[in-house]
């Protein structure tokens, strides 16, 4: 690398999924341009945290003293490579698969603060795994076709889908801080998204780097006729935190307004869309967990 290239690691998050961490690993090993990648280990039970403590090279690895969820582990892996001296931190899951080239192209974009490729499925590459709602307007899109023709100089701006192999700038992190540890899961990214937006941040995704992904459910399912989308997930754990921390982010960084028509949202999705009293209940226990700073109710789904 140049003398005066910027120094980057890879902080990945890891949780019981042996075989999808060591592809990734393999694959990051691939990538010149990282300086190091930090692997934290949210206390995994498959043998996750013996395999790394045998590992060396550019691979440096910390196993947390319980499952924190994604949350932490980029709270803690994010902080990790900021005193490691890096000058831009790549952030992913274990089960997303970048690209060979999806660095260097997210590095031809020298003008942004937090920015990242497309996530697409990695059974369909024409299919996006989180939908995207394109600038200046409302339109929700699910296919990789009309991402690229909307985007403008092979980029979105202002749109990033966060922690998906994701570069962010140690000047961003300073003056924004770290990710919220407490949302374990599913929220956290879009909070910090919201959080670097109001801070002035210069946002985009690059629609021509893709990271590779499984598909993750019904996000985006169609309701009150097709007039608006609602993300559902038949897991409960991600359900429960979703609704808790969306309906947070929502107050905080939208208003009251926001907050109030997600739950009704919510009420709409789980009486007409996909009728579940069961579901609705826990959505609406998930939400006054939240608005009275409970964040523990989500152990309750671990398994």
């Amino acid at each position: 690398m140049p003398p005066d290239a910027p120094r980057i690691a890879a902080v990945v998050v890891t949780f019981n999924r042996i075989g999808l961490l060591r592809a990734l690993l393999e694959r990051l090993e691939q990538v010149p341009e990282l300086a190091e990648i930090l692997v934290v280990d949210n206390a995994s039970t498959d043998g996750t945290g013996g395999w790394l403590a045998g590992l060396g090279g550019r691979v440096h690895a910390r196993t947390l003293d319980e499952n924190g969820g994604g949350a932490r582990g980029f709270h803690d892996g994010l902080a990790w490579a900021v005193e490691r001296g890096a000058d831009l931190v790549w952030l992913m899951d274990d089960d997303g698969l970048p690209d060979a080239g999806c660095l260097p192209r997210l590095l031809e974009e020298p003008d942004l603060d937090f920015w990242g490729p497309l996530v697409v499925d990695e059974a369909d590459l024409r299919q996006l795994v989180f939908p995207i709602r394109l600038p200046g307007g409302t339109r929700v899109v699910h296919q990789l076709a009309d991402v690229q023709r909307a985007a403008t100089a092979g980029r979105l701006d202002d749109i990033v889908i966060p922690f998906n192999g994701v570069l962010v700038t140690r000047e961003l992190v300073e003056r924004i801080g770290l990710p919220r540890a407490e949302y374990f899961i599913w929220g956290d990214d879009h909070e910090y998204r919201l959080r670097a937006e109001a801070a002035g941040a210069r946002i985009a995704t690059v629609v021509d780097a893709q990271v590779r992904h499984p598909a993750v459910g019904s996000l985006g399912t169609p309701m009150m006729f097709g007039r608006t989308t609602y993300n559902h997930s038949p897991s409960d754990l991600k359900h429960y935190c979703m609704a808790r921390n969306n309906l947070l982010n929502l107050r905080e960084y939208r208003g009251w307004p926001h907050a109030l028509a997600f739950v009704a949202k919510t009420v709409w999705f789980y009486t007409f869309t996909r009728p579940s009293p069961r579901r609705l209940g826990m959505s609406l226990r998930a939400m006054y967990d939240g608005l009275r700073g409970d964040f523990t109710g989500h152990r309750r789904y671990l398994r």
